[in-house]
């Protein structure tokens, strides 16, 4: 077997993971999630999140993926061959995150260029849905929510330039290509955001977005939801359960530091995260003193925060608006490109190691199936298969799988133990009996209760009131497919022999 590839430095090894954590969710959700958890008063439980599972998860990811030696499905067929398919339908859900990811990369790019005269017009929200979307049910005779329509130009074309981008830093390897990429993708990013926030905070009325961002409201830390909803943010911003840090950590050299790297990594995150909600709520504060009202008022999330209200903010700019409107946008194209590049790398990789194929022909198949996909939502109703699919593998792929995988890793499989002892091995930073807690109690406890209370929702009542048949076309059968299909990958022999190699060879060279 050919000699694994390894990351050139350990700065850009960190540089990749936590290009693959800060994404688009940062930008948009978590400045939400934060105000509606209670201000300044979420960050408690947010910070505990973030130590009794997000970065035990982390380390638990960059130990199995640094001890042996390969993707998601490899290293969990060389714990235990009946565990392979956790690591196959982790890399699944990661093939269907990279076929609608790509193109909200792609609206953003559309919109960088739509910032040159804002061209966005003053009603935006009628431009991004009628005049960029084109949605099927608002432009097309006899259009309905669930059915395909057209392609949208605006979308396809940067959509293409989207993977060619993305395949072609694939094609280049982990140090050629992920690495350099991602040197030049985050310090880029960190510096346009930050030249955002300063523009930001100078605006009349930024001063009281940012107060309504850390007003502390004491009285939700009491309530269970604002904590599941911490929970959920740490655990779905640091890309945890769908193979990618399993991935990116099999490339590290044999004395990697890995509980050091999880802290800086987690940390860093949670750093690009506070920045953006204090760049997003100066901005906010900004057109609520524009339009006279209460900032609650004008606080939104997702896509509609980011092409909706943000063009609006725009258009009210007292100066430069092009530029920030560059550089938001710009922004969103950059963290959502080395996001997208440690996805497509999870099933590029595992594609190499189970079919025994050169990397290229793993980028070319993996990668243009992928691509293929994603040309459903580029056209007139993608919006609504996106949505549809985004929710589901979600809340009953991602979440599901890193339930899953914990439970499997410390209570079926017993790996704690042997993990930390690993772990500790190779870092500077020892963990403890904390750590096994957290992964074998809270971690599981809390992701558990998330899933009940998801499924309880949907089973109820329809996502978003979407018809049925979209619902069970795009969203179930999304998420079980990606499990059934795992599932019967894992089942296929490896033709390479890699699952068979002494897992423990890697183990006995670090204490060498």
């Amino acid at each position: 077997m050919n000699a694994r590839e390894q990351w050139g430095t350990r700065a850009g090894f960190i540089l990749a993971a936590v290009g693959s954590a800060v994404g688009l969710g940062n930008i948009w959700r978590f400045p939400y999630v934060a105000y509606e958890g209670g201000g300044g008063a979420f960050f408690l439980p947010y910070l505990f999140a973030l130590l009794t599972a997000g970065i035990p998860l982390l380390i638990m990811e960059f130990t199995i993926g640094h001890k042996y030696r390969g993707s998601s499905p490899l290293s969990y067929s060389r714990i235990n061959k009946k565990a392979e398919w956790i690591g196959w339908w982790q890399v699944l859900i990661s093939f269907v995150i990279s076929t609608y990811y790509a193109v909200i990369i792609a609206w953003a790019m559309s919109y960088s260029v739509y910032s040159f005269g804002l061209q966005w017009g003053g009603d935006t929200e009628g431009f991004f849905m009628e005049g960029f979307l084109q949605r099927v049910d608002l432009v097309a005779e006899n259009g309905s929510i669930g059915s395909f329509g057209g392609f949208v130009p605006a979308i396809l074309i940067p959509l293409i330039l989207v993977w060619v981008i993305t395949l072609g830093v694939l094609f280049k390897g982990v140090k050629r290509g992920i690495e350099l990429a991602n040197r030049i993708f985050i310090p880029t990013l960190v510096v346009m955001f930050i030249l955002i926030v300063i523009r930001a905070v100078t605006l009349d009325g930024a001063i009281d977005g940012v107060n309504a961002f850390f007003k502390p409201d004491w009285g939700a830390i009491f309530e269970p939801g604002v904590w599941v909803a911490a929970y959920g943010q740490i655990f779905f911003s640091l890309s945890i359960g769908f193979a990618i840090m399993i991935t990116y950590s099999s490339y590290l050299s044999k004395k990697s530091d890995i509980n050091n790297n999880a802290f800086i990594a987690g940390f860093s995150n949670s750093s690009f995260e506070l920045l953006a909600g204090i760049g997003v709520f100066a901005a906010l504060g900004f057109m609520a003193a524009q339009m006279n009202v209460p900032i609650d008022e004008v606080v939104a999330s997702g896509v509609g925060l980011a092409f909706v209200v943000f063009p609006e903010i725009i258009n009210t700019f007292p100066g430069l608006n092009t530029t920030f409107g560059v550089l938001f946008f710009g922004s969103l194209v950059l963290a959502g490109l080395s996001s997208l590049i440690s996805i497509v790398e999870t099933y590029v990789a595992a594609a190499q190691e189970k079919f025994n194929i050169s990397r290229k022909k793993a980028v070319a198949f993996g990668g243009g199936l992928s691509a293929l996909v994603s040309l459903v939502y580029a056209t007139q109703g993608g919006l609504f298969f996106l949505d549809t699919a985004d929710y589901f593998i979600n809340e009953f792929g991602v979440a599901l799988a890193g339930l899953v995988s914990v439970v499997a890793v410390a209570w079926f499989l017993k790996l704690l133990p042997s993990l930390q002892s690993y772990a500790n091995e190779v870092s500077d930073i020892k963990i403890g009996a904390w750590w096994r807690v957290c992964l074998g109690i809270i971690t599981p406890v809390v992701l558990g209760w998330m899933f009940l209370q998801n499924l309880m929702t949907n089973i109820q009542e329809n996502y978003e009131g979407y018809p049925t048949s979209l619902i069970v076309q795009w969203g179930w059968l999304v998420a079980v497919g990606a499990l059934v299909i795992g599932f019967l990958l894992s089942l296929k022999k490896w033709k390479s022999g890699n699952s068979n190699e002494s897992k423990d060879e890697d183990s006995k060279e670090v204490s060498q």
